[in-house]
């Protein structure tokens, strides 16, 4: 008789092999086929993490099915380990539920996706679930475990420049052996540490991108200060952000400053030449010019700042804000690369219906984070230790989009969502604070009545742009 932790583990390899069935070959967008075409090429550029267009090369002209692959295999180890080690530990309630944050359509839909956000998220969860087939059981990783784990990280970060504000974060938490009560200090020489290896990891990518994977600079570090000295200068005002008065003038009449993306100033027939004297300057020169302005004008940059989380959080916005439904096609192209059958479409559109809940909205998930942690942080068991990683690492990576994003798309937040509700899961059942659900109540009632009143946006790349 084949032993139960056995046949659950049997039945989650049946769940990939389900997945990829499903969704075969899988999905490709604007950002896939640009990656696919230099991988097919053999020259690359950092516009797009080159590691990955590498790590596709190795396929030949095989189409996105095995990068789909290895991302449904990453997702599906993450969770598979959790729910076999959970069941296997007792926690069958656990394990059930957290079977059901995996199959969650919104979740699942994305994860056939090429893209640098899926290829981050099975690497993340990879390696989470790697950490607790150990951690669960309240043993130490062997050494080898430890190494395809640090892989798996640093993948992660190479893959998507912004994971380094989750990867470190996490590390830090795995690693960290805190006294019981924890003094206030030791939080702070903490998050200090993780400061420094954040910025010492944002040091070496690019020497690694341009060096190591021969990438040609794109110019894509100058898309975050562009985005934010037009935001400061069209409430400012102040040609001292290096847009001239008519410049500003411009920007305002076009609309160029969009909460939902930057792409309006990078495109020619749009905005582009509203911006083009800030493409003069040296990348030095215009991130000096973006924190004099930042700090010469700190409620324009702010105000800039909050109407794009706002957005970016899907908090007060209308009705279907678009970047949020997991496609249900292929981006056209002339690559041979053909879109999933018709029963991977209608997953797909229940995916874009289930995602327009208050669980689609990310806002929603960093409240229940920060609601989480703390009793997390309180359990020192292996689950409890665990857990407190996985929020200080998806809190962590939502505020870093306070300072560092331009784009508002659902998918830059399945991480720190996933992770989130991984965490909750891991804590168990423990009575929340009256004040906690207060604040949950109001983020939803708020939310809920944005959608309800605010007009209908356009649901098109194009309408966006304006």
């Amino acid at each position: 008789m084949i032993h139960r932790t056995t046949r659950l583990a049997i039945g989650m390899a049946l769940l990939f092999l389900a997945s990829a069935t499903l969704f075969w070959p899988g999905y490709v967008q604007y950002d896939s086929l640009a990656q696919y075409e230099q991988a097919l090429s053999g020259r690359y550029e950092d516009w797009h993490p080159p590691i990955m267009a590498h790590l596709w090369a190795l396929f030949g002209t095989r189409g996105q099915a095995p990068m789909m692959l290895l991302q449904l295999a990453g997702y599906w180890l993450g969770f598979g380990v959790l729910i076999v080690v959970l069941a296997a530990i007792g926690r069958r309630v656990a394990a059930l539920a957290l079977l059901v944050v995996a199959l969650w359509p919104p979740f699942l839909g994305w994860q056939p996706v090429v893209l640098k956000d899926t290829q981050m998220l099975a690497a993340l969860l990879a390696a989470t679930g790697l950490v607790a087939m150990w951690r669960l059981r309240e043993r130490r990783l062997p050494v080898g475990v430890w190494i395809v784990v640090a892989l798996l990280l640093g993948y992660a970060m190479l893959v998507r420049a912004n994971a380094v504000f989750a990867v470190v974060p996490f590390v830090v938490m795995l690693a960290w052996r805190r006294p019981r009560p924890t003094p206030p200090i030791r939080i702070v020489l903490a998050a200090l540490l993780a400061l420094v290896a954040i910025l010492a990891v944002i040091g070496i990518a690019g020497p690694i991108n341009h060096r190591l994977l021969a990438a040609t600079p794109s110019g894509v570090e100058r898309t975050q200060p562009t985005y934010d000295l037009a935001g400061i200068a069209v409430r400012s005002g102040d040609p001292a952000t290096g847009l001239s008065p008519r410049a500003i003038v411009a920007l305002r009449r076009k609309a160029c400053v969009r909460p939902y993306f930057w792409d309006p100033l990078g495109e020619p027939r749009r905005c582009q030449a509203e911006v083009a004297t800030l493409a003069t300057l040296s990348p030095g020169q215009l991130y000096l010019r973006w924190a004099a302005a930042a700090v010469t004008h700190p409620i324009a940059y702010a105000g800039h700042r909050l109407a794009h989380l706002n957005s970016t959080m899907r908090w007060l916005v209308p009705f279907r804000w678009p970047g949020a439904a997991p496609p249900q096609a292929n981006e056209p192209n002339r690559l041979g690369l053909a879109s999933p059958a018709a029963r991977a479409t209608r997953w797909q559109t229940v995916a874009a219906t289930l995602v327009e809940t208050p669980f689609g909205w990310p806002i929603v998930w960093f409240v229940l984070a920060l609601i989480r942690l703390p009793a997390a942080w309180r359990r020192g068991d292996g689950a409890g230790r665990l857990a407190a990683a996985l929020l200080v690492s998806a809190l962590a990576l939502e505020g870093s989009f306070a300072v560092l994003s331009i784009a508002s798309d659902l998918r830059y937040h399945l991480w720190p969502m996933i992770a989130t509700a991984i965490a909750w899961v891991l804590v168990g059942r423990i009575r929340v604070a009256r004040p906690a659900l207060v604040l949950l109540a109001l983020v939803l009632f708020a939310g809920l009545i944005a959608r309800v009143v605010l007009p209908a946006p356009p649901q098109t790349y194009v309408g966006m742009l304006g």
